[in-house]
């Protein structure tokens, strides 16, 4: 054996613990024996991890069914109950108008949920930052939940990040508003930064359409897309996050940029109404040009205005190649249409699956995401509950601070 290979026993100790959060958060009582099954632990080693997690506060032991009447004979079972409500975290979407932020318990029950927006599309970074802090008491407030019971944060943005958390900070707004900085400095949490495409993959397949699936892109498809991907169950990043990044649609033929299915449905809508031609869109945005949606579009579409159906016609024909090359590069099992616009964009998939195999020889399935405009927020939950598990021994509910009114 190489010298240095060997795994520490305080790794492997903190291996099985996560195994053994993740095999009992949501299972209600459980034995010894039963985690035994669940995790291929020995039983030496489920009961002294038991009562390692019961003595940080993330299991409860439970009085033995001999002590509560029903057991008859033979040794006690010892029964433990994972306590959701030992801690918290915190999942953040920071849009380009808006920030959304969820609190969840310990498995993953979103408690309460915030939306705020931003005063106008450009705001000065420490105006953001104080969205950032309004939003976050609000939202454990909501959920009558207190800060120092937040283990962790996971923030989604709208920028390249690497697997160990870095920003790629090419773009200027990263290098003036330093999320994890801000953050930390303020309230004392342990924050995680991640792509907002690739928290929508974690959230699409923990509790969405792409639950079971291993081989999964996501596409966040409102105004601009983005896309996160995961391979044989894991997330992919690349050397400095730019994995899922779409600039390369800038150079395929008939697509040219990476606006979405929202920005072309209004585009090639006021299309529609520069024209004389007599259509719904008129009556929906009352003429004006200015306040036609995406909803109003596929609205028209879906009463069966020509007009409408054309531009969507074409936004489903961008989208057979946009996909068409993705699945090119990646080869998935499954795409996901995610964001604002995925309950609209359900009315597409029937005619970017008759187009996709002119421009790819390995179609995947499609869908539309069922999680609505939170998804990110939501996979920011898992990705913060993740880190949770793996750092379960020492990042623990009995780390927290005593609240002042603590008996």
């Amino acid at each position: 054996m190489l010298i240095g290979t060997a795994p520490s026993t305080q790794l492997v100790r903190r291996v099985n613990a996560g195994a053994m959060l993740k095999a009992m958060r949501g299972a209600g009582v459980v034995t010894g024996t039963e985690l035994m099954a669940s995790t291929g632990l020995s039983r030496a080693t489920v009961i002294s991890i038991c009562d390692e997690l019961v003595r940080l506060g993330w299991l409860q032991e439970l009085e033995n069914q001999r002590g509560a009447g029903d057991y008859i004979k033979g040794r006690p079972a010892r029964r433990f109950i994972f306590d959701d409500s030992a801690a918290s975290v915190l999942g953040i979407d920071i849009g380009a108008n808006k920030i959304t932020a969820i609190v969840a318990d310990m498995a993953g029950t979103p408690l309460s949920q915030v939306t705020m927006p931003f005063r106008t599309y450009i705001v000065p970074a420490h105006e953001r930052a104080d969205v950032l802090d309004r939003i976050a008491a609000d939202v454990l407030k909501k959920a009558g939940v207190s800060a120092d019971s937040v283990l962790a944060v996971s923030v989604g943005v709208a920028a390249p990040v690497s697997r160990d958390g870095e920003v790629l900070t090419v773009q200027e707004f990263w290098k003036s508003f330093d999320v994890r900085q801000i953050v930390s400095e303020r309230h004392g949490w342990q924050v995680l930064l991640e792509n907002d495409a690739n928290l929508a993959a974690l959230a699409e397949r923990w509790q969405g359409t792409a639950q079971g699936v291993d081989n999964l892109v996501v596409m966040l498809a409102g105004d601009r897309l983005g896309s996160g991907i995961l391979e044989s169950g894991r997330l992919l990043h690349g050397q400095l996050g730019g994995f899922g990044e779409l600039g390369y649609l800038d150079t395929v033929d008939g697509v040219g940029d990476t606006y979405g299915i929202a920005h072309y449905a209004v585009l090639w809508g006021r299309e529609a109404l520069s024209g004389s031609e007599t259509t719904k869109l008129r009556e929906l945005c009352e003429d004006d040009p200015a306040a036609l949606t995406a909803e109003m579009v596929f609205k028209a579409a879906a009463e069966g205005d020509p007009a409408a159906r054309h531009a969507l016609g074409r936004v489903a024909h961008r989208m057979a190649r946009v996909i068409g090359s993705i699945s090119t590069l990646v080869n998935p099992e499954l795409v996901v249409i995610a964001g604002a616009v995925a309950a609209s964009a359900h009315a597409l998939i029937p005619a970017i699956e008759k187009q996709l195999p002119d421009f790819t020889f390995t179609p995947p399935r499609l869908a539309t995401s069922t999680l609505g405009d939170g998804i990110v927020s939501l996979g920011a939950i898992r990705h913060a509950l993740d880190y949770v598990e793996e750092h379960a021994l020492d990042l623990s509910p009995s780390s927290l601070p005593k609240r002042a009114d603590a008996s």
